[in-house]
């Protein structure tokens, strides 16, 4: 990890989740690098312990939450382990999703189940409104609040093969411009990350990574792109530079989808 020199995030609490693994994790390691308290959220609490445990022997303190963000009652629960631990909350990085870690069919739109595409709408759309949802009152008894949604780069260049994804991402992006409108009287701004293809993969086959190098011919930047590559743009939307910055979608993909 590239080192950090700045403190944004000192005194602030953030929850990330999906942070036991992959890009998750590297936006939970620039928080803690830059002074927060960072609740590692993911269905894999034994990985999240672990990332809990790394963060904390390095610098502040970490805690880890099992928690499906689909399920409401799981995902109040997390906020309150939160605030339980450190008496507040102020960011929130939307990360979780089915993609990898949580498979999907990569199948054209007339393959996919009924049952697959209400998951991933529960999934990426429901569990990111609920994470809002439980989160925004802590946010409010402060004043203060930063809410970084993730979408995808696919919702730009309409990518086959997986309907379902594309369309949650641009749902995220819808919901992003609207709940921006519904708190920014309340001191919380809302703002989306949408990346383009990254490999995130823990231990990538080789088919993983020839799949990853090929989207670089797209890209003005001619490289794979890494979890690192995303961390600043989280890291600016969930400080205070950007305070004046509101329901907006920072694309992130070397220069592919040019938004």
């Amino acid at each position: 990890m590239t080192e950090v020199k700045c403190h944004r995030f000192e005194g602030k609490v953030a929850i990330v989740t999906g942070a036991a693994h992959g890009i998750g994790k590297a936006y939970a390691e620039r928080l803690a690098a830059e002074g927060a308290n960072v609740v590692i959220v993911d269905l894999d609490k034994q990985a999240a312990d672990a990332v809990a445990e790394s963060l904390s022997a390095a610098g502040p303190r970490a805690i880890g939450v099992e928690c499906d963000i689909s399920d409401e009652a799981a995902v109040e629960n997390m906020v309150r382990q939160t605030v339980d631990a450190f008496g507040r909350l102020d960011v929130l990085i939307n990360n979780a999703s089915m993609f990898s870690v949580v498979p999907m069919s990569r199948v054209g739109f007339e393959d996919i189940t009924h049952e697959e595409w209400a998951r991933m709408m529960d999934v990426n759309v429901a569990g990111t409104w609920l994470a809002c949802k439980a989160a925004v009152p802590e946010m409010r008894r402060n004043g203060y609040g930063k809410i970084v949604n993730i979408s995808s780069g696919t919702v730009f260049k309409g990518v086959p093969t997986r309907v379902h994804y594309v369309a949650s991402k641009g749902a995220v992006i819808a919901l992003t411009r609207t709940l921006a409108r519904e708190v920014g009287g309340d001191g919380i701004t809302v703002n989306c990350i949408a990346p383009g293809g990254t490999l995130s993969e823990e231990d990538p086959t080789d088919e993983v990574v020839a799949m990853r190098e090929r989207t670089a011919a797209s890209r003005a930047i001619k490289r794979t792109q890494l979890p690192e590559d995303l961390v600043g743009a989280m890291a600016f939307l969930a400080s205070e530079d950007s305070d004046f910055v509101t329901g907006q979608t920072l694309v992130v993909d070397g220069g592919s989808a040019m938004h």
